[in-house]
């Protein structure tokens, strides 16, 4: 395994508590101790700091070019006696769709004497794998991983001298205006929003970005406006191609998380300020916002599960399905165009798990300026598994030291620190100078009729062999089993994750697979990349819906899913522009257009090829495992084609033509020298 590269001086204090924090992990056959650099940035972020108390300014107004007016709370560095430190600092902004209430709730709380540091360690210490439920114990070791206190507030930033502002996004919150949903106008907010935060007093004029999720979105889109004094952020599980990546996946609209997502954003934004109300300043433009646009975005939900056909679709769900309007060219990223320094957390069952590793390769900065570390997390668990020995330090801790470095110019080390940090599935936490990981060599893995004798639950069980076999027809039905998988787990933000049996294992959600299982390995292989699946198909209407699966099968039968792709066969095309392939020439990420001008309706009973890209993903196949291929008809509940498509689907059974001069195959990167 790759170390980290050390900085050049060896800090005492950083030996001391490498003491404290010493240990080993094993992963893929070798072992890494902890880290000092690891030691010192949590020892300075955790330690006594600059400022004892925190001053806060509630619901500053901050006026947008168009006249609408946003609101923000802006956390001051304070003396003992409460009142802010009148020097000027760098300031983090983070702009949050789910009210700065709710922030603000989480902050006073972990702000409660000798309430934080015990509540952290109890969730830390928290273990239900016994019982099944070792998800649930993830979810809770999220926040001790640093997701309380990057979600809005950090109090440790703060109090070590920076200011925050925590904005409520247009149309949210007590924010006025409509809410875009990463519009092209409430994009231009952000970039005001930081030149706005550079030109206070208590600015100095440098400017960082935070927050997990939207607030990570929205940090690569105003990085992409280049404001001057913006000048690092920290993305936590950010999205960069929306459609693609959850609203309509492989064409299909992400029905486990969207609607329940808009819900929630649009039921937040129409609680009102109590405040203002009880002190006679309620803002009555605010109101009138609301009344005009209560429920953004949820009538286009309701269109995609009613509309019987496509001929009925109405303009405003066109658009959505249109890649030149401008509704989807704001839900395109252009990370290519980010120039400041950038750290990314993403993790491997995350809803926005296909855009973490390709914004990391596309920012346009040195290597020391840019790095990623992806985990074994869902969207809910995320900074899950982090802090502890063997793994990098909490998400609040990493933050804090980019800040420090790129923000105050402190030679901390953050900058030498290892390029990529990944949870190698299979393994535990590993370390290598880029993503996907050098010597990979791309090899296609043929589905096979013949039984493997390892997936006798499974609707059909075959095998990936390394030639193709004889010809044969293997049929799959839609099924319900997929209630239980990683699928739904990923696709529901990780709410499904609680159960091990279903999350944690795919033996279940197989009953409705077409299996394909290859030999076990006799020695540690490792998979690193994006992966894609050539599928020679035949359906019995004019429209069906695939998805597939990559697994870790151990020698007890266990079957845990390493990544996931989908598609709607009507929605088969492929942008080459936007594509890559192998050196073998095979696809590695087929690029969908997923548009109705695009669309290609299928002639039953003919077979057709279809093309699915699966998420990037770090693996190592343990000696005695095997790898696995499941190909579903079928993804609910985590998506469900539009309702015109799935009428077309008629939802009947979907069939492979196994045909030795037609092939299915999966296009695995795998470690030179090893493999099959």
């Amino acid at each position: 395994m790759l170390r980290r590269r050390r900085p050049i001086r060896a800090l005492a204090a950083a030996a001391t508590a490498f003491a404290l924090f010493s240990g080993v992990l094993v992963a893929s056959g070798q072992t890494a101790a902890a880290d000092p650099l690891d030691a010192q940035l949590i020892a300075t972020h955790q330690g006594q700091q600059q400022f004892p108390r925190v001053f806060i300014d509630w619901d500053v107004p901050i006026t947008m070019s168009d006249g609408t007016v946003l609101k923000g709370n802006v956390y001051r560095p304070a003396d003992a006696t409460g009142q802010p430190v009148a020097a000027p600092m760098p300031t983090i902004v983070n702009l949050t769709p789910y009210t700065k209430l709710i922030g603000n709730i989480a902050d006073s709380t972990m702000a409660v004497p000798g309430l934080a540091e015990p509540l952290m360690r109890i969730l830390s210490s928290i273990d239900l794998s016994a019982f099944g439920m070792g998800g649930i114990s993830d979810l809770m070791h999220a926040l001790p991983g640093g997701a309380a206190r990057t979600f809005a507030v950090d109090r440790n930033l703060v109090q070590s001298g920076y200011t925050q502002v925590v904005v409520d996004v247009r149309g949210t919150g007590f924010s006025q205006g409509t809410w875009q949903v990463f519009g092209d106008r409430e994009q231009q907010d952000g970039a005001e929003v930081v030149d706005w935060a550079a030109a206070q007093p208590w600015s100095n004029g440098k400017i960082g970005m935070s927050g997990i999720s939207y607030s990570a979105i929205n940090q690569l889109q105003t990085a992409e406006r280049r404001p001057a004094a913006l000048r690092a952020i920290f993305p936590i599980v950010p999205g960069s191609d929306l459609i693609r990546d959850v609203a309509a996946p492989g064409g299909a609209l992400g029905i486990g998380f969207i609607p329940e997502w808009l819900l929630a954003v649009n039921a937040t934004k129409l609680l009102p300020d109590l405040m203002s109300i009880l002190n006679g300043k309620f803002d009555w433009v605010w109101l009138a916002d609301r009344v005009r646009d209560p429920f953004t975005f949820f009538n286009l939900v309701i269109e995609a599960l009613a509309t019987p056909s496509i001929e009925q679709i109405k303009p405003e769900m066109r658009t959505l399905l249109d890649e030149q309007s401008p509704v989807r060219t704001a839900f395109i990223g252009n990370p290519e165009r980010i120039e400041v320094p950038t750290f990314i957390y993403g993790g491997w069952h995350d809803i926005f798990t296909y855009s973490s590793p390709r914004v990391y390769n596309a920012v346009n900065v040195p290597a020391s300026q840019k790095k990623l570390v992806m985990g074994d997390t869902y969207h809910v668990s995320t900074g899950s598994g982090l802090g502890v020995p063997g793994a990098p330090p909490a998400l609040d801790v990493l933050q804090r030291a980019w800040f420090d470095k790129w923000l105050k110019d402190i030679d901390n080390g953050i900058d030498g620190y290892e390029q990529v940090h990944l949870w190698q599935q299979g393994g535990g936490w590993t370390t290598a100078p880029s993503f996907p990981r050098p010597g990979m060599d791309y090899r296609r893995m043929y589905f096979d009729a013949a039984s493997s004798g390892t997936a006798p639950g499974s609707a059909y069980d075959g095998s990936l062999v390394t030639t193709p076999g004889g010809p044969a027809r293997v049929t799959v039905a839609p099924g319900l089993s997929t209630l239980c998988s990683r699928d739904a787990a990923q696709g529901t933000a990780g709410i499904l994750s609680a159960f091990d049996a279903c999350a944690k294992d795919a033996r279940i959600s197989e009953m409705n697979a077409l299996t394909f299982t290859s030999a076990p390995v006799d020695r540690p292989t490792q998979v690193s990349g994006p992966i894609a699946v050539h599928l020679n198909t035949v359906l019995d209407a004019t429209d069906g819906y695939w998805t597939v699966t990559v697994n870790d099968v151990a020698p007890d039968g266990r079957s845990t899913v390493w990544s996931t792709g989908q598609r709607t066969a009507s929605l088969r095309a492929v942008n080459e522009a936007k594509s890559t392939r192998s050196p073998n020439g095979d696809y590695t990420d087929p690029y969908p257009p997923l548009t109705l001008e695009t669309r290609q309706p299928i002639v039953p009973g003919q077979p057709t090829v279809i093309d699915i890209g699966l998420f990037a993903t770090d693996g190592v196949l343990q000696p005695g495992h095997r790898l696995r291929i499941d190909v579903f008809a079928g993804n609910f509940p985590s998506s469900i084609p539009l309702r015109p498509l799935l009428n077309e689907s008629e939802l009947k059974p979907q069939h492979l033509q196994l045909d030795p001069n037609q092939p299915s195959w999966v296009n695995i990167p795998v470690a030179a020298g090893t493999g099959w």
